[in-house]
C-alpha cells in the first residue's frame, strides 16, 4: 500500500504518501517494541519502509519522466498553454543543464514539485544520466526523512496519533520550506 501510494504521488499529487509514509513508521516503531527513550538493536521494518518508499519514489518519478518523454506534440501544447508551467519547464532544464540536480532533490520535499521536475524533464528531453541519479538522491532522502520523523515521533511521544501529527507538521513543514526555496529566482 505504502509502494503504490509513493509511486502514484507523482501523478496525484493529492494522495497522502508521506503522511502514509510515516504512519507506517509509527506503526513499525510501535510494533518493534519502541518505548519512548529505548531504541531496538534490530530493526527491519524501518529499513524495509525506506527502502520501499524510496524504490517507488524513483520508480514513480522514471515512470513520469519517460511518459513526458514520449508526450510529443500534445504535452508541449499543454505546457505551452499554461505560463507558469512554461517558465517551471525552462528553469528546469537550464537547471538541469547546468548540473543542478539539487532542484531535483528539493523538489521531492515540496507539495507537487516532484511532478513538475519529473514531468518537465522528461518533456524537456533531459538525458537519463541528467535525472535518475538526482532523482535516487531524492527518493532516498526523502524516505530517509519521512521514515524518521514516524520513527521518531514514536519514541520520543509513543507509537500515538499525537507522534503522527507531530511528524506530519515536520513534513509539511519541510515541503513549505522548499516549496519557498524553489520559487525564489536564482540571483
Amino acid at each position: 500500500m505504502v509502494a503504490l501510494s509513493v509511486l502514484l504521488d507523482v501523478f496525484l499529487p493529492v494522495l497522502p504518501s508521506g503522511v502514509l509514509v510515516i504512519t507506517a513508521a509509527t506503526a513499525a516503531a510501535a510494533g518493534t517494541g519502541a518505548a519512548p527513550g529505548h531504541v531496538p538493536h534490530v530493526v527491519p521494518d524501518i529499513l524495509a519502509l525506506t527502502f520501499c518508499a524510496a524504490a517507488a519514489s524513483v520508480l514513480g518519478d522514471f515512470a513520469a519522466y519517460r511518459l513526458a518523454w514520449r508526450g510529443g506534440a500534445r504535452l508541449d501544447r499543454a505546457i505551452a498553454r499554461s505560463r507558469r508551467l512554461s517558465s517551471a519547464q525552462e528553469r528546469l532544464g537550464e537547471a538541469l543543464s547546468r548540473g543542478g540536480g539539487a532542484l531535483v532533490v528539493l523538489a521531492r520535499f515540496a507539495p507537487a514539485g516532484r511532478s513538475i521536475v519529473s514531468l518537465g524533464a522528461g518533456a524537456a528531453h533531459r538525458r537519463v544520466r541528467e535525472f535518475l541519479p538526482w532523482s535516487a538522491l531524492a527518493g532516498l532522502s526523502w524516505a530517509v526523512y519521512s521514515v524518521a520523523l514516524g520513527y521518531l515521533g514514536a519514541q520520543w511521544l509513543g507509537a500515538t496519533w499525537l507522534a503522527t501529527a507531530v511528524s506530519v507538521l515536520a513534513l509539511f513543514g519541510a515541503g513549505a520550506g522548499a516549496g519557498l526555496l524553489m520559487r525564489r529566482r536564482p540571483a
